[in-house]
This record gives C-alpha cells, sequence and structure tokens, in this order.
C-alpha cells in the first residue's frame, strides 16, 4: 500500500517536469527537422508561468469548473495507472477526462471551440476502442486487470499482444495530437482551427489545459513501457524510439478528415484486436 502511495505521489508531483522536458525536446527535434534552431528543451514550463501570470478572464464562469475538473481527472488517470491500479478503471476515468474538457469547449461562445469539440469527440470515439480491446489483452494475457501484476508479468506482454501494441502506437498520435490527427486543436499553425477547442481559453484556464496535456503525455509513454514492462530498460528505449516515430510523423505527413481517422483508427482496431485477442483465446 505505501509503495502504491508513494508512486502516486510520485508521478503527481514529477510527471509535468518530465512531460515538459518531453515536449521540450520535441519542440527541439521538430526544429531540427525543419531547419531551425528551436526554442529552449525547457520553453513548455516558460509558457505555462507565462499564462498562470496573465488576468483570468472566461466568456462563462463554468469553462474554468470543467476545465479544473478536466486537469484534476487527468492527474487521477495517471496517479491510478502509476499506483498499479485496475486499467479499466484508469480507462473510464481517462474518458470522463476528456467529457470535462468537451464541455468546456461547447461552453465557451465561439464557433471555432465548437468545432473543436466535436472534433474532440470524435477521437475519443477514435481512441475508446482500441484502449478497451488493449485492456481485455493484458486481461487475456496475464489473467488480470491490474496494473501492478501486468507490470510484474514475468516475460514482456509485447510477446502475446503485439498487434495491440500496434494499435496503440497508432492511437497515441491522435492522444498526442500529432499530424495527420491534430484535427480538435493543435499547436501548430498549419490547420484552418489552428487551436481548435482551446481558441477560447486564456490565461490560467489555457495554463491547465496545458498541464493536463503534460500529465497524459506520462501516462500514455507509462502505458506504451507496461508492454516491456519486465525489461524495464528495453521498455524505456522502445518509449523513445516509438516518440521519435510519432514526431517524425508529425512532421512529414499532413491532417487527414475526421471520417479518415475515426475509420482508420476503427480498422487498425478492429483488426489488432481481433485477430490478436482470437489467437489468444486460441491458445
Amino acid at each position: 500500500m505505501i509503495t502504491e502511495i508513494i508512486f502516486a505521489v510520485g508521478f503527481i508531483i514529477l510527471a509535468p517536469f518530465i512531460g515538459a522536458l518531453i515536449g521540450g525536446i520535441d519542440r527541439k527535434v521538430t526544429a531540427r527537422m525543419q531547419g531551425r534552431v528551436g526554442p529552449p528543451v525547457l520553453q513548455p514550463l516558460y509558457d505555462i508561468f507565462k499564462l498562470f501570470e496573465k488576468e483570468k478572464a472566461v466568456v462563462r464562469n463554468e469553462v474554468n469548473f470543467y476545465i479544473f475538473s478536466y486537469l484534476i481527472f487527468v492527474v487521477f488517470t495517471g496517479a491510478l495507472f502509476f499506483s498499479g491500479s485496475d486499467i479499466l478503471l484508469v480507462i473510464f476515468a481517462l474518458t470522463l477526462a476528456h467529457a470535462f474538457l468537451i464541455l468546456g469547449a461547447y461552453a465557451a461562445v465561439s464557433p471555432y471551440s465548437h468545432i473543436g469539440a466535436e472534433r474532440e469527440l470524435l477521437q475519443l470515439m477514435a481512441v475508446e476502442p482500441m484502449l478497451i480491446l488493449t485492456a481485455a489483452g493484458f486481461y487475456m494475457a496475464t489473467g488480470s486487470f491490474s496494473v501492478k501484476d501486468i507490470a510484474f508479468w514475468p516475460e514482456p506482454i509485447f510477446m502475446t499482444i503485439p498487434l495491440l501494441f500496434v494499435g496503440i502506437v497508432y492511437v497515441l498520435t491522435i492522444k498526442l495530437r500529432k499530424s495527420p490527427f491534430d484535427l480538435a486543436t493543435s499547436h501548430h499553425a498549419h490547420q484552418e482551427l489552428v487551436k481548435g477547442l482551446t481558441t477560447e481559453f486564456a490565461g490560467p484556464t489555457l495554463g491547465m489545459v496545458e498541464i493536463a496535456h503534460l500529465y497524459e503525455t506520462v501516462f500514455f509513454l507509462g502505458l506504451v513501457w507496461l508492454f516491456f514492462a519486465s525489461m524495464p530498460w528495453l521498455g524505456l528505449l522502445v518509449v523513445i524510439v516509438v516518440y521519435f516515430l510519432e514526431i517524425l510523423v508529425d512532421n512529414t505527413t499532413t491532417r487527414v478528415r475526421w471520417q479518415v481517422m475515426l475509420r482508420s483508427a476503427w480498422l487498425v482496431a478492429l483488426v489488432a484486436g481481433v485477430i490478436n485477442l482470437g489467437v489468444l483465446a486460441l491458445l
């Protein structure tokens, strides 16, 4: 019990700084790919500090409640995951978190944020089947939904459910808001919505969204690592390679229509999930 609490508290304290460092390296590598020098590695932290120095200004007061709830549930999701809790509970908490983000965007009086909220809802629909199938795969491979039991499995889970790993890497592009699936909002100015569902967020409100994104990045990279948890250093190497591939894809692809995103994500989930779970059932 003490160990679980330590891991949960460690995630809550360290994840924003780890996520900011990852984001800074992301910007630096992206800049190099584009022939630029790029900002300092700690620029994401500087940006967030600057946002919290600005005046709190929202179109409607309930927006702050929704965004604060989004941040709390994202933190709760990661804390549950790193403390070794039930992976189904982790997925449901993450879904609830994004429901609050969508409500916050809908509460803002702006056609751009409304379109962004609709696209965020579509992205949620695209990702959820793969997450649920992965949880089922973990259970069929280990006999447990507990993240702790999965992490202490004597051999890499990847060896048992490789297709589900491929599926998670595919939808990771959606969750990290990378091109070609940065439909709802983007850190880059190469789409017609630009910031999309966060268009009407500013100051501390936008700061909470950015912090939640840092927590979420660490959580999803932790999920990738979980496939190789029995070999921690190999898992860390895989996480680095996967994130580099995400940056590469982000800089070499153009944004697709939401129909393509939704169909492709469901197709990957169907193929990877059905084949991998079917083979497990037969074995």
